[in-house]
């Protein structure tokens, strides 16, 4: 019989080992199991005990895996769960916003069930006939990353040439579709021949190439934007960004939403081609997704009857059971991932 103060359970969990230098591999995580009593401690005013259900991998996590400081995320801490977003199941509220039985999307722990005391970053799912995992995706941080990343930093106006890289990604699939509904050009490049016929076959794009087939980027881009580009959504950089610098149009946008190419890296790649940002006058910005949050009803608003319409479709790989999340994470930055990396931790 379950007391007034909470059964105590086993609760799995992927461990932080330490500091990663150079690519990162399965054995800088590891799998254990403690146990965790399923009640809000009485000294944790407004905190939420929940059971996860979905979690996120996502390229930022890697540079959580260094020491530093000064920087938007502190790095995990060695020999704690790593954290993340991910989609929870409320089982002990002390806040007044979050009953028993809500489901929530956030920051949460990569572990069965988590305690989470930070409930600031926490968002209530009201919609649930879509499914649950699309709060990892579409419907969460990535969703609102591409709405902001494009039509707030680029200000897109119909017609205009489009370039996504990593395009068949978390971020890049939704912004192309974005894209394609706002009547504009649209190509991505991604890493196999799979993920190309994704783009154009399920995605919509106009076009699209396997960036690992092309002996010369530069070329490539002169062949699929004549006129050049007037939008390039920054999701690798490194040498694509370089072949992209030679290929804007005057007045073109850069949004630098991320450069995957470079977390592995202890030195990373310079850039050659600055200098056209002068007489193209582009506009390059980076921005962090936490300042639109404030924007996220709207986009939901926007996105949701696109969803149910078929208007917007999202890919996901879903990776069965938390043991399975460092391989899910890891496989990230060699793209072995189709679509939005989720871990599937229980289907509840």
């Amino acid at each position: 019989m379950e007391s007034d103060d909470g059964e105590v359970v086993s609760n799995k969990q992927v461990i932080f080992k330490d500091y990663v230098s150079g690519a990162l591999k399965e054995s800088d995580m590891y799998i254990t199991t403690s146990t965790i009593r399923l009640k809000v401690p009485e000294d944790c005013t407004n905190g939420v005990l929940v059971k996860n259900l979905y979690l996120s991998c996502d390229p930022y996590m890697r540079i959580r895996m260094r020491n530093f400081q000064g920087s938007y995320l502190s790095p995990f801490k060695p020999g704690s769960p790593l954290s993340g977003r991910g989609v929870a199941k409320v089982l002990d509220s002390r806040h007044p916003d979050y009953k028993k039985g809500d489901f929530i999307w956030g920051i949460t722990g990569w572990e069965e069930y988590s305690l989470i005391t930070a409930t600031e970053t926490l968002f209530k799912i009201h919609d649930k006939d879509v499914p649950l995992s699309y709060y990892t995706g579409i419907l969460g941080m990535p969703g609102l990353t591409a709405y902001a990343g494009f039509y707030e930093i680029c200000s897109p106006k119909k017609g205009e040439f489009v370039f996504i890289s990593a395009a068949s990604g978390a971020v890049g699939q939704l912004v192309g579709q974005f894209a394609k509904l706002l009547g504009c050009y649209v190509v991505g490049s991604a890493g196999s021949k799979d993920k190309v016929d994704l783009l154009k076959n399920k995605f919509g794009f106009d076009d699209a190439f396997n960036y690992k087939e092309e002996l010369d980027l530069d070329a490539a881009l002169k062949r699929y934007f004549p006129d050049g580009i007037d939008i390039y959504f920054e999701n690798v950089g490194g040498k694509m960004l370089d072949a992209v610098l030679l290929n804007m149009r005057v007045h073109g946008r850069i949004s630098v939403c991320g450069m995957v190419s470079q977390y592995n890296l202890e030195q990373p790649e310079g850039v050659h081609n600055l200098m056209y940002l002068v007489p193209k006058r582009i506009h390059m910005e980076g921005f962090l997704v936490s300042y639109f949050f404030h924007l996220f009803p709207k986009y939901l608003d926007m996105v949701l009857p696109y969803i149910k319409q078929g208007k917007i479709v999202y890919v996901e790989d879903i990776a069965e059971g938390l043991e399975n999340a460092p391989a899910a994470l890891t496989g990230l930055f060699a793209g072995r991932n189709i679509g939005k990396q989720v871990v599937a931790v229980s289907r509840e």
